[in-house]
């Protein structure tokens, strides 16, 4: 199982010349072409802070070990070119996002990429062994696609409810009616390759660090309304905000509404009983709406019962926000999922709400705003738990 720091910070540090530690200037090199995909040779000598010479036998032993290839620098550049690294296009992550409709799974490469994906919708609540054999029986036709593919880094697997990522288990997931679930291990048997995971906003705020909106802030924290619920993740200090048994960040059971309907969780008017995709869609019947494209699906019918609808939602949720502001007074507020969906349809009116609600003046200078990357994110977020180990430690042993 997975015996990682995942309080380490997420930003890279700089090499060493000490030789005793050239395999941290190896994980150093490989994160930042993973995470700068075309960085080059020069690019690579500044951020590091090591020599030319340096960085480019540290770059030749991961072109032998297939795990980068150079490219040619593009023509024009005044004075002596300088070669691009790129992470080597065989390598790659399988990804799974089992929710309550639907369970996703992708073939995510190196630099965040992901180069195919199949939603298989599901008729009822899956139990986590079928979701398992779903994701293997994709995972095989995804493969059978892309024989480009030569190695497998892991599986990853974002999940909706509490998770430990250290040992693998799902907790606690209500929407799933799943309790003490040995997922990763599970997903380890199935797939045949090391897994990890962890719930699905922590993953999607690693994504948005590594790869999005998120990648200059230091204390922020990204809000994912999922199909069956809302999640929370937060980063301070550049560190994931994990909490005494890694259950920080369920924003989603913020009570908005004491008199509210009650939450699974036993209280009542969580923000995720009030702020719901479903509540969308039945003020939205009959017509339909694509969870993926949710601003676009209400655009053209943004009115009357489904307009109040959003209207009550944004007022809820910038109520939440305002709230988390007193608590962590982060830099920005990312939104994913649906819940970026209704920022694309009320973003004014949003920002307006959680600078009147909030404690002045710390939403004054607040960014919100949502997720950057869009349908892909936990697919991404999920390979990037999958590619870890690979960038602690490149060449193994």
């Amino acid at each position: 199982m997975d015996s990682r720091d995942y309080g380490r910070p997420l930003t890279p540090g700089r090499g060493s010349r000490n030789e005793s530690t050239r395999q941290h200037n190896l994980s150093l090199l490989l994160s930042l072409v993973h995470h700068h995909p075309q960085i080059s040779r020069a690019e690579l000598t500044r951020m590091t802070g090591l020599n030319r010479s340096t960085i480019g036998a540290l770059v030749a032993d991961l072109v032998d070990a297939r795990l980068v290839v150079e490219v040619a620098a593009l023509s024009g550049n005044v004075g002596r070119p300088s070669p691009r690294v790129t992470a080597h296009p065989g390598i790659a992550a399988v990804a799974v996002n089992p929710d309550v409709d639907a369970i996703i799974v992708g073939l995510v490469g190196m630099g965040g990429v992901v180069l195919d994906r199949k939603r298989i919708p599901l008729p009822e609540l899956p139990s986590p062994e079928q979701t398992v054999q779903i994701a293997a029986d994709a995972t095989r036709d995804l493969l059978a696609a892309h024989p480009e593919i030569i190695r497998i880094a892991g599986a990853g697997a974002a999940v909706p409810g509490l998770a430990r990522p250290l040992d693998g288990v799902i907790t606690r997931s209500p929407h799933l009616n799943w309790y003490e679930i040995p997922y990763a291990e599970m997903l380890e048997d199935a797939l045949q390759t090391p897994a990890y995971i962890d719930n699905d906003a922590n993953v999607g705020l690693l994504a948005e660090a590594v790869f999005g909106a998120g990648r200059n802030l230091s204390t922020y924290f990204y809000m994912n309304g999922s199909a069956s619920g809302i999640g929370g993740a937060i980063i301070a200090g550049g560190t994931v905000l994990r909490g005494a048994d890694g259950y920080a960040g369920e924003l989603g059971h913020t009570v908005v509404d004491s008199n509210g309907p009650l939450c699974h969780c036993g209280r009542h008017g969580c923000l995720e009983t009030e702020v719901q995709y479903a509540r969308l869609k039945d003020a939205a019947a009959p017509h339909e709406l694509v969870f993926g494209d949710l601003a676009n699906s209400l655009a053209d019918i943004d009115n009357g019962a489904v307009a109040e609808e959003i209207d009550r939602q944004v007022e809820l949720l910038a109520g939440a926000i305002a709230s988390h502001m007193s608590v962590f007074n982060p830099e920005a507020v990312i939104l994913g999922g649906f819940l970026g969906g209704l920022f694309e349809r009320r973003g004014e009116e949003l920002r307006q709400r959680v600078k009147d609600l909030a404690f002045a003046p710390l939403a004054d200078e607040l960014v919100l705003e949502r997720d950057s990357i869009g349908e892909d994110l936990l697919l991404v977020g999920a390979a990037e738990l999958a590619f870890a180990p690979l960038l602690d430690n490149p060449l193994g042993g």
